[in-house]
Order: C-alpha cells, then structure tokens, then sequence
C-alpha cells in the first residue's frame, strides 16, 4: 500500500502508551498510520488525537500531537500515513 510521510516521533510516555509527533503533512483522525523506525513497525487507525491536551480532528504542518499508540515508539521514528 502506498504511503506518505507525514512526521516524526518526538517523545515517547510510557503511562499511558502515547507518543509526540511533529507533523510535516496532514493527519486526520481515522487515518491508518504506520510507525517505523530503527526497530519499531507497526500500523494503526488514528482513534483520537490531542493539541496541548485539546482534542483535535486534524493536524496540520508544524503542529505538535498526541496520539495513543498500541505499543512502543522512539524519538526518530518515522510516521507514515497509509494511502489507498
């Protein structure tokens, strides 16, 4: 499947499993995302995602967002937004 960067893994916490994501293209919620780094690679569908603890539907770029993730993610990562 064809897929578009769409920014970077900023911050990674723990409790609860969430991570950072500098946007550099646009994230909508409902998006399928995948999450690949060093190693890290997994994919997911954005369920919801936050602005400075503000629920947002879409993020654009140079926008910072949270996102809860299914599992660990590093700073660096690469996330890709998955395209039909």
């Amino acid at each position: 499947m064809p897929e578009e960067i769409v920014g970077k893994v900023s911050h990674f916490f723990a409790q609860p499993v969430v991570v950072g994501i500098e946007i550099s293209g646009v994230l909508k919620v409902g998006d399928q995302i995948r999450v690949k780094g060093h190693t890290t690679d997994f994919q997911m569908v954005i369920e919801s995602m936050q602005i400075e603890n503000a629920i947002v539907q879409e993020a654009k770029p140079g926008d910072s967002v949270g996102i809860k993730v299914p599992e660990r993610a590093r700073e660096g990562d690469t996330v890709y937004r998955i395209t039909d």
